[in-house]
């Protein structure tokens, strides 16, 4: 599908969403009429992204794979995810430290003016393996086929890195039916990314819709403050990830964010990183960057570089205190983003991260676990600003890393269709042909 009309067909679906959800909300006979309703939109909504999982693992691992093995040795490899990490930890960093920041400029928390949940209540959010020793454990697949089958995108990654190290360390001549396969399967699974997001529309309306049935739109006006101040921090982040990006890519820097506008766009109204992945790498090598780059840095940011999760994470825990009134000295908000910054990594593809990881930080400050009653109701909205900042904060460090690597070309026009025709193998073919 045209980008453009994708984009336009997402943008007329959002607000049609939100234009039905208000009506069903408003004039619903009672509650529990509400509440059924929203679960047939939740129900379509949900099918959606099933169809966007169902090829998320596959994807990961054939372009994996396909990269790493086109890369040659494990020093470019190595190379290329050091400075991957390199400009994941600085962004988290100052992610952080914004949310951080602003949390602490705006008050969000103070004078809410509604009645706060008790401090003992519970939030039925499971908070286990947020520890450092986790997360490094976790890391490891304890079956190949339970990564795959659970969509764990950081076990699938280290799986594929291994698969395409051993490719890459035997005789060219042995390896090639395999590379072969599995440039072939990363064009077929473009194809079916093609396929699934014909329905990217009903998605977005679904999701819309089921939104705000639910909660109506009175509930903006109740956490207007929260909100309005959140997404406030969501463009400053937005602001200071494109100066930085500038820095490395120039000018080209505004062709990459209008090339991602439309996937941005999917991430937003649907409030899912995994929706927005295979059209984020279809977009990144349009724009230029290599499949290799791309397949490797890109879903390692899944887990490494989710940006606008991040700034929330910071700003939930502050605007929490703020709410039961409790003082976090400076010292003791420097710690919880130190672990803040361990314990987000090793949670990333979990339903719902971000509330999870704050449910298990809280506690270690002797704050609430309650008080994620406070944000939940509204998580929704939140979600949708921060999925979508994760999801240009990982195009535009895809693409440094591919500017750095010298793997960053000109690009191709969002729209082409034409293929070279080949008459031999060609590695690259794959990834060349499923741009059309």
């Amino acid at each position: 599908m045209n980008a453009n009309k994708l984009t336009s067909r997402i943008m007329i679906a959002m607000v049609l969403g939100i234009i039905v959800g208000w009506g069903i909300n408003t004039h619903a006979p009672s509650p529990a009429a509400i509440k059924e309703i929203a679960s047939y939109f939740s129900l379509v909504n949900d099918m959606f992204l099933r169809l966007i999982k169902m090829i998320i693992a596959p994807l990961v691992f054939s372009t994996v794979v396909s990269g790493i093995a086109n890369m040659g040795d494990s020093k470019s490899v190595g190379r290329v995810g050091a400075k991957a990490l390199l400009w994941f930890v600085a962004v988290s960093v100052l992610s952080l430290f914004l949310g951080c920041f602003l949390a602490n400029l705006f008050h969000p928390g103070t004078g809410l003016g509604m009645t706060l949940p008790d401090a003992g209540a519970s939030t039925n959010l499971a908070t286990k393996s947020l520890t450092f020793s986790g997360f490094m454990l976790n890391m490891i697949p304890k079956s190949a086929f339970e990564a795959f089958a659970t969509n764990q995108i950081l076990q699938i990654l280290i799986f594929s890195i291994f698969f395409g190290l051993a490719i890459a360390s035997i005789p060219r001549k042995s390896a090639i039916p395999i590379i072969q396969f599995t440039d072939s399967l990363v064009h077929i699974m473009i194809k079916i990314t093609d396929f699934v997001m014909q329905f990217a529309p009903v998605g977005v309306f679904a999701a819309m819709s089921a939104a705000i049935t639910t909660n109506g739109l009175a509930v903006l006006a109740t956490y207007g403050k929260l909100i309005s101040s959140f997404y406030v921090g969501l463009g400053i982040l937005f602001v200071l990830l494109m100066l930085v990006g500038w820095f490395s890519l120039g000018r080209r820097l505004f062709t990459l964010i209008g090339m991602l506008r439309g996937v941005t766009l999917l991430a937003f109204s649907t409030a899912s990183s995994e929706a927005a992945y295979p059209k984020t790498m279809e977009q990144l090598e349009k724009f230029g960057a290599s499949n290799k780059i791309t397949s490797f840095v890109l879903p390692l940011g899944y887990s490494f570089n989710l940006v606008g999760s991040m700034m929330y994470q910071s700003f939930a825990v502050i605007f929490i205190a703020q709410a039961y009134g409790i003082h976090m000295p400076i010292s003791q908000q420097l710690t919880m983003l130190a672990v803040l910054m361990i314990s987000s990594k090793g949670i990333a593809g979990v339903a719902r991260a971000s509330l999870v990881v704050v449910a298990a930080v809280l506690p270690m400050f002797n704050l609430p676990e309650a008080g994620l009653l406070l944000i939940m109701a509204i998580d929704q909205f939140l979600d949708m600003g921060r999925t979508a900042i994760n999801v240009v904060g990982n195009g535009i460090a895809t693409a440094v890393v591919a500017k750095w690597e010298g793997e960053l070309g000109n690009g191709t026009d969002e729209n082409a269709q034409d293929i070279p025709a080949v008459d031999e193998f060609d590695p690259s073919y794959a990834v060349e042909a499923a741009r059309a």
